[in-house]
């Protein structure tokens, strides 16, 4: 009869520990699983502002250049400005598309 309680304490002992190390992994698998993403979100929205700044004194350069052609500088402001207004709508337009691939990213990002 002790045989059996001795056995069945340690398969139960064996069982928390067996359910402790799955739990460790899970929060280890999850940490990895959290770091790749914000590490890569935090990595592309660093591009993401320099490209902004970038394009940004471009479009200064462009609007400067473009208004002198024309005679007067807010005219290379107002073709930009137009530029952009378009871009806008296009962009409005395809917004579900959009979202909707960015979502099977990050989801992909996170599953695999």
């Amino acid at each position: 009869m002790e045989a059996k309680e001795t056995l069945i304490k340690e398969l139960l002992h064996k069982g928390e520990e067996y359910s402790k190390t799955s739990l460790e992994l899970l929060k280890l698998k999850t940490l990895n699983k959290v770091a790749g993403v914000a590490s890569t979100l935090f990595s592309r929205l660093l591009l993401v502002i320099t490209i902004f700044f970038l394009v940004f004194i471009l479009n200064i350069t462009l609007a400067l250049w473009l208004g002198d052609l024309l005679g007067k500088t807010y005219y290379g402001f107002l073709i930009i400005a137009a530029f952009y207004a378009v871009t806008t709508i296009i962009l409005l337009s395809m917004h579900p598309r959009i979202k909707t691939s960015l979502s099977n990213t990050i989801i992909t990002q996170i599953l695999n």
